[in-house]
């Protein structure tokens, strides 16, 4: 599994650009006309740096190469909801911890650990996979007879080989479309809330700098 992620970074490396910090200033320039745009750069920045935060607070060291499920304790109880304004993080932290995990966060993904802005627990990682398995399920349920048993393995297979492309192609999706380096966030104030449905949270209020 390292040799094919470590191959797989590879062509990421090879084919796809470096992150710049000047990449989606320039986009904002070229088609900020558009409407939506700058809302959705935004959110893909605000996204990353929830992850990063939540890497942080999972006490990740400080490296600059995939983070592996040795490199970490993963911390289930933690999770994030991003929006225009900020995200919301979740989870058994005190306002003091998040406040030093957030500017450490920002400070390490900005500065060349693009890694951070991706999660295995991502909500992506999960849309991938069921677009992946409905897909194969369907060209399956289309080539295979009609027989139930027949159709009932081919599902079986579907998601099966999903469970296997899924997680590399929901990392991709994260770290190409749903997320972008925060080279252009700010961090403006750390607070203890409660959010529209009444759970406790964080919310990280963020605002975007040229």
């Amino acid at each position: 599994m390292t040799a094919n992620v470590s191959e797989f970074d590879e062509f990421l490396t090879a084919f796809l650009p470096t992150p710049q910090a000047s990449q989606d200033t320039e986009l904002l320039q070229q088609i900020g006309f558009i409407p939506g745009v700058r809302e959705t750069l935004l959110v893909r920045q605000v996204h990353a740096l929830e992850h990063a935060t939540v890497w942080i607070l999972s006490g990740l060291p400080d490296r600059r190469t995939v983070p592996s499920q040795t490199d970490w304790t993963d911390n289930s109880g933690l999770g994030g909801l991003s929006t225009e304004q900020g995200f919301y993080l979740y989870g058994q932290a005190n306002t003091a911890e998040v406040k030093r995990a957030v500017n450490q966060a920002l400070e390490r993904i900005t500065h060349g650990e693009w890694n951070l802005a991706v999660h295995p627990r991502c909500g992506t990682n999960l849309s991938v996979g069921m677009l992946l398995t409905a897909s194969i399920a369907f060209g399956i349920h289309l080539l295979l007879p009609r027989n139930p048993i027949e159709q009932l393995l081919g599902l079986g297979v579907a998601a099966t080989t999903a469970s296997q492309l899924a997680p590399e192609l929901g990392r991709f999706a994260q770290q190409y479309i749903t997320t972008s380096i925060p080279f252009n966030l700010k961090v403006c104030e750390v607070s203890s809330v409660q959010d529209s449905w009444g759970r406790p949270a964080h919310f990280i209020q963020t605002e975007w700098i040229d």
